[in-house]
């Protein structure tokens, strides 16, 4: 791979361009079982879109569309109109209630058209404001569609029955919630549970040193940490303690090669016999994972997801047999002798959450916990089985591995699930404060607490004694809307405003000093690192074991793209990050945008400009639409909101060559996985967050073309605006050794041939 540095035009900043979020109080979510909606677009809070036959051709086909986008810019009049035609049938079965929702989507469009024309915070600020006001439904359409028949005249009476349907919470318990002085008792997980200094259970929660622990406390709470860079195989960790003003040398927590080098329950241990070896992913996140320390995990990959599955299910098992039995003798303890002073426990039970993107993954983690707890019985099972599980194969073998991965099964994003153990069973669907742990996604949890601005009082307070965040395949869940992620961390370890029965005299000091946040331990894990995750980290881990952040060393995928193309890099200038978007735009326009309107004559044909913000592509799209500069050049658009009519119109045009340029954008690829035709140069607005979606853009579209002939071997090229603030996605991209030279060196173009 070749590199030559040279000078060029330069522009202003770049960045991220905000993912989309909107006000604290609107939920937004996906309308179907996957879409955008809940993933920060603008529009996301109340109509957001799934894909299948869910949804509607509502979008597609009915009314007319605003008068900016229907005239020589995406096609000629006459061609529209055979469009119409085309879909005069589908325009013809719509509903009511269909049409009165695509003209609210229109009046959205026309007022982000108004919008178009101002600064990017300004657009931000008025997308914020428009979505304070929608709320998200508690409905799931892809699990009633294959129980629904179709609504005939005969069935107006039914009406009720439906919208009854529609709103039905599958995940809703009546259970009540037990007042722990008259639980019934329950017998010891194990025999076993002899005191053992040495165990990290006993010297992170229950039996700490205080004079260690406050003196980290304190150092947190100034801001103080010591930061160590440690290479260890092919990873860099970066492993951050309070200082204490201690200068002796910190180490990492000694390796863990196997189960035997564990401290855990025996029923556990016996369970896991036959797996007593490590593979590579266990052997690097074991030491810290099962020392209690916070961990940012940043290499995790389909290969690896069950393994980390693995270890995740039991260490969460372990903290809770640990934590129950303990409780449990202590009850006995004090049958005996009431005098005595037990400190054991929180303020409420829930003691584990994991936050994951999907049901299936949900399926994933509870299976694993089955396999690994093995249970004599599982109390609603069948329950289970029915809400989260979904069997029938949705994707072909040609869609990428980690799309079936993340998105086979089940893949609502809308779920909250608690489970209660008990020595002899599991029990599903527990009331959150029965429950020992908590399972959901960022949006079902979002739910659960509740909003603001609802008359319902906010309730987190099964929030208060979490003691084990684990945050599994975090790179999906910033597909989704991310500010969800941020409100439950907000609202994690504070004091409970209701007692929920707790008997204060078994309160562990430090839940009584507010002190719950800096025992907690948080691990999360990801395909890559993004700056919402390192911001993550650094605003709520603050556990006084240490906190660290393992990433791999990056090769770079650009010599992995499979055929031989051009691609150019351009570095931008950015005086700020919050300036980014704006110089990012001035840069497109100044400097991509008149090489476009020069080819329009002749070889414009197959351009696909990735965008990976909405709020970006809603610039560049109104600006291809408005701007007289660019009335030469048809283009289409496919974002996270178009629905199956309207892509595969776009996909269709920008093929035949009716539109010469196609806008894309990050999240309409990453939930849907297009094969696009017909790309004969890419031009990326911005990196993409994931570097496989940069291979099969760059690399996989042209080579489709190539093997259709559409143009010569060798002819392709690729364009990449950048910025320093995209330093970790360049990374990713051109390998960590490139990418620091790429964003100090003098030069501002570089070529890669």
């Amino acid at each position: 791979m070749a590199i030559r540095g040279r000078g060029g035009d330069r522009g202003g900043g770049g960045g991220r361009g905000g993912r989309g979020r909107g006000g604290a109080g609107g939920f937004r979510g996906r309308g179907g079982s996957r879409g955008g909606g809940s993933r920060g677009g603008a529009r996301g809070a109340s109509r957001g879109r799934g894909r299948g036959s869910s949804r509607g051709g509502a979008r597609g086909g009915v009314g007319p569309r605003s008068s900016k986008f229907n005239d020589a810019r995406l096609a000629d009049k006459d061609e529209e109109e055979d469009e119409e035609e085309d879909i005069s049938e589908e325009e013809s079965n719509v509903s009511e209630d269909e049409i009165e929702e695509s003209e609210e989507e229109e009046e959205e469009e026309e007022e982000e058209d108004a919008q178009s024309g101002q600064p990017y915070m300004s657009l931000l600020k008025s997308f914020q404001s428009a979505t304070k006001t929608k709320k998200r439904k508690l409905d799931h359409p892809e699990e009633e569609g294959p129980k629904k028949a179709t609504k005939t005249e005969d069935d107006d009476n039914g009406d009720d029955e439906d919208d009854e349907k529609v709103t039905e919470d599958v995940d809703a318990v009546d259970e009540p919630e037990e007042d722990p002085q008259d639980a019934p008792l329950e017998d010891l997980f194990d025999e076993d549970d002899d005191l053992d200094d040495s165990d990290p259970f006993e010297t992170h929660f229950a039996a700490p040193d205080e004079a260690t622990f406050q003196a980290r406390i304190k150092a947190i709470q100034a801001n103080k940490w010591r930061t160590d860079r440690i290479a260890q195989n092919s990873n860099r960790i970066y492993y951050n303690t309070p200082e204490t003003g201690d200068s002796t040398e910190r180490k990492l927590p000694h390796s863990i090669s196997g189960v035997g080098d564990l401290k855990l329950k025996q029923r556990l241990a016996e369970s896991m016999a036959k797996h007593t070896e490590f593979d590579e992913a266990e052997k690097t996140i074991a030491p810290l994972l099962f020392n209690y320390q916070d961990m940012l995990y940043c290499n995790r990959s389909v290969a690896s997801s069950e393994s980390i599955r693995r270890m995740a299910c039991l260490h969460a098992l372990n903290h809770v047999f640990k934590t129950r039995d303990r409780v449990i003798k202590n009850n006995t303890k004090l049958q005996r002798d009431d005098t005595l002073e037990l400190r054991d426990q929180g303020f409420t039970r829930p003691k584990v959450l994991m936050i994951l993107p999907t049901r299936q993954s949900c399926v994933k983690m509870v299976e694993m916990i089955c396999k690994v707890a093995a249970p004599e019985q599982q109390e609603n099972r069948k329950r289970f089985d029915d809400g989260y599980v979904d069997k029938s194969t949705k994707f072909s073998d040609d869609k990428p591995e980690d799309f079936r991965d993340l998105f086979s099964g089940n893949d609502d994003d809308m779920f909250r699930l608690g489970m209660k153990f008990t020595r002899r069973t599991i029990k599903y669907f527990s009331q959150f404060y029965n429950s020992d742990i908590i399972f959901a996604s960022p949006l079902g949890l979002r739910m659960a607490i509740g909003s603001e601005e609802e008359k319902k009082k906010l309730d987190y307070d099964f929030l208060s004694s979490i003691e084990l965040v684990i945050v599994d395949q975090a790179d999906a869940l910033l597909m989704q809307n991310w500010e969800h992620v941020e409100f439950i961390f907000e609202h994690l370890n504070l004091q409970p405003r209701d007692a929920h029965g707790c008997d204060f005299s078994r309160v562990r000091s430090w839940y009584l000093d507010d002190q719950a946040k800096y025992f907690r331990q948080t691990v999360i894990f990801s395909a890559f690192n993004t700056p919402e995750l390192a911001e993550l980290q650094r605003l709520y881990c603050h556990n006084w074991a240490g906190k660290a952040r393992l990433q791999a060393e990056y090769p770079g995928v650009i010599q992995y793209l499979g055929v031989k193309t051009r691609q150019t890099f351009s570095r931008f200038d950015a005086a700020s990050i919050a300036a980014d978007p704006d110089a990012r735009f001035a840069y497109f326009t100044k400097a991509i945008v008149p090489t476009l309107v020069k080819r329009a004559a002749k070889d414009a044909a197959g351009t696909l400009i990735f965008i990976p913000s909405y709020l970006d592509f809603v610039r560049v799209r109104n600006y291809f639409a408005n701007n007289p500069a660019v009335e030469s050049v048809t283009f289409g658009n496919i974002s996270e909101y178009a629905d199956t009519p309207e892509a595969s119109r776009a996909r269709s045009h920008f093929l035949t060559g009716r539109h010469r340029v196609l806008l894309y954008t990050e999240r309409a690829h990453h939930f849907r996985r297009y094969a696009i035709k017909g790309v004969k140069r890419v031009i990326f607005y911005g990196l993409p967050d994931n570097p496989i979606f940069y291979r099969e853009i760059a690399g996989g579209y042209l080579q489709k073309s190539e093997q259709a002939l559409m143009m010569e071997h060798g002819q392709g090229h690729v364009k990449v605006m950048f910025s320093k603030y995209d330093i970790m996605k360049l990374e990713r991209i051109v390998g960590t050794k490139r990418a620091g030279k790429m964003i100090t060196e003098q030069g501002d173009t570089f070529d890669f041939v």
